[in-house]
């Protein structure tokens, strides 16, 4: 047994083809907040709820050491959840689909708070991204 607890998930990092693409989808469209800009390393940190989502250029100089982006054949990750509150299924899948994201109908799924409803879409990347309600939902 470690002699540490884990609190909550810090951060994931998205390698992704365009950073200004991207940040439409996760600040525009989902209202991550930019929380800092890196240039020098082709990096945006998002805020998402008490955790980050780092956007980072597969052709900037930290994206660069990564190899070739994520494409049909194979992602750098499978999805992640963003937990959002409140959950309405027609209207984010309605403000989704305005925006030309592919969206997946809700469905009950497992998370750090119970079983609850979520829906899946895709960012520009093709990254499946969950955003999930309440347990019980």
């Amino acid at each position: 047994m470690p002699a540490f607890e884990i609190l909550h998930i810090d951060h994931i990092v998205l390698r992704v083809a365009d950073l200004e693409r991207s940040l439409r989808f996760y600040h525009d469209l989902l209202g991550c907040p930019i929380r800092r800009r890196r240039e020098t390393l082709g990096m945006i940190h998002l805020a998402a709820g008490a955790s980050l989502i780092d956007l980072v250029a597969v052709d900037g100089p930290l994206g660069q050491q990564g190899g070739p982006g994520p494409g049909t054949a194979g992602h750098n990750l499978d999805h992640f959840c963003l937990r959002i509150e409140p959950f309405d299924e027609a209207a984010l899948s309605r403000m989704l689909q305005d925006a030309g994201v592919e969206v997946q109908a809700a469905q009950p799924r497992y998370g750090a708070e119970g079983e609850g409803l979520s829906l899946y879409c895709f960012d520009p990347d093709g990254n499946r991204v969950e955003l999930k309600g309440a347990a019980g939902e």
